[in-house]
């Protein structure tokens, strides 16, 4: 075992600069994936990086290293510094962050999750495919399932010593139904620090539903519809409007759509969004990537526009705080700037069934795919459909519809909200993880449909 602590203590010894902070993290992930309802790949993987950021006056340098012997951490301090030397002076940088106050400490470690064994994979594994032969045609099962423990140590020369260890376990399975020519989509995913909480058979039944279900698929004129869209969707455009404007920097530069709408009521009144790093109902990070304590941020509150995320750096040029949302240096932290990377949606009080009776004429959305921000400031996305897609009439699923693509101003959608579901999921994604509900949108702009 690798002590990552002791590694960062060596590396900031190495460094001479007015200031440096470091980062080492180990990843110890294992991997059982299937395809054609057949295991075909077990991986096991270790893997230890460092990264360090010095401070020159108003200079700043990264590096990076994944070998951790003496020569390699030399190496990447020196070239660090190099690089340093060679950058412009960035006047609006104040400090690396100081001792901020105490960390809370959620549970974020699960010992079965860090011990499960391909035994033990194989067997839940079975069960998924022994779940998809109970559905006519049988479809065939494709995905993984995985566990991992994460360590991170943050430390720097003002003072700044965090370590924090976390487990994750997640399970995604795609079926594929086939009948004569045609073929049927389904997807499902559960995510938990606690391999003990995935429900194998619960998620491979969703997903093979949604197979059996799309197959025979209908096309439906591109328009606007009602949609109810499935928490996986409902992830997929939250992660982007964080990504587009939930962070300082975006609101510094002008490029979010918070800009000149703090205080006032931007979204549907049952919309409230926040970050929050130590929920146990989600996966908790008690720290960021400067290690300063994560502080919950609310982003909106009952449609109003309440606030935004900072690291160190965006907090200085307004003479605030951090709330604990840098990202790590050398990953576009300077261009994206601060992320919430553990956003909430608050839940509603409906059933999903009862969503659906209320809907008039609409589209039930399995997940989105392909999302690209056409304009930030405004919040056009456009993305398509993926993997089980399905036409409601008077409160009915009729049939399953060709996938479609969407152009739609996500803020403008979320501004007219039928209904939320009372439960809600944990979404991994790209941006860091969501918590959210089923959500019944009065209108949303579909501008092409497929083949498939």
């Amino acid at each position: 075992m690798v002590d990552i602590v002791e590694i960062a203590e060596k590396i900031l010894k190495m460094v001479e600069c007015d200031q440096a902070d470091v980062r080492v993290m180990g990843d110890r992930s294992h991997l059982t994936r299937f395809a054609n309802s057949q295991i075909h790949q077990n991986m096991y993987e270790e893997n230890y990086t460092a990264d360090v950021r010095v401070v020159l006056g108003k200079k700043i340098g990264t590096a990076k290293a994944n070998s951790l012997d003496d020569a390699s951490l030399r190496k990447m301090v020196d070239r660090a510094v190099k690089i340093a030397k060679l950058q412009k002076d960035r006047n609006d940088f104040v400090s690396l962050p100081g001792k901020t106050g105490k960390l809370k400490k959620p549970k974020t470690f699960v010992r079965d999750t860090a011990s499960h064994t391909v035994v033990e994979k194989a067997r839940a594994v079975k069960k998924i495919f022994e779940v998809a032969e109970n559905y006519s045609p049988v479809p065939l099962a494709y995905g993984a399932l995985s566990t991992s423990v994460q360590e991170l140590c943050v430390a720097n020369t003002l003072g700044v010593s965090v370590y924090g260890k976390h487990t994750g376990a997640k399970v995604g399975i795609c079926m594929i139904a086939d009948e004569g020519d045609e073929k049927g989509y389904g997807w499902s995913e559960m995510i938990h620090m606690d391999v003990n909480r995935i429900d194998v058979e619960a998620v491979a039944r969703t997903a093979a539903e949604k197979a059996v279900g799309s197959l025979h698929t209908k096309k439906i004129e591109p328009g606007e519809y009602e949609v109810i869209l499935e928490p996986l969707a409902v992830a997929e455009l939250l992660g982007y409007l964080a990504y587009a404007g939930m962070g300082a920097l975006a609101v510094q530069e002008m490029r979010s759509f918070l800009c000149g709408n703090l205080g006032k009521k931007i979204m549907d009144e049952k919309v409230s969004i926040w970050d929050d790093g130590n929920d146990p109902s989600g996966i908790p990070m008690p720290f960021d990537f400067e290690g300063v304590p994560r502080q919950r941020v609310d982003i909106i509150e009952n449609g109003v526009a309440k606030g935004y995320v900072y690291d160190s750096y965006t907090a200085g040029r307004e003479a605030k705080q951090s709330t604990g949302h840098a990202l790590p240096p050398g990953s576009g932290a300077f261009e994206v700037g601060p992320l919430p990377l553990n956003l909430f949606m608050k839940e509603g009080t409906m059933k999903v069934e009862d969503m659906i009776a209320n809907c008039r004429r609409g589209l039930l959305v399995t997940k989105f795919h392909y999302v690209n921000i056409i304009h930030p400031v405004k919040t056009i996305f456009t993305g398509m459909t993926r993997d089980g897609t399905f036409y409601i009439e008077n409160g009915k699923i009729l049939h399953p519809v060709k996938n479609l693509r969407f152009t739609q101003n996500v803020v403008e959608a979320f501004s007219a909200v039928k209904g939320l579901s009372r439960e809600r999921k944990i979404i991994g994604g790209d941006f860091g993880v969501s918590v959210c509900p089923h959500v019944h949108l009065e209108k949303f702009h579909f501008t092409g449909v497929t083949e498939f």
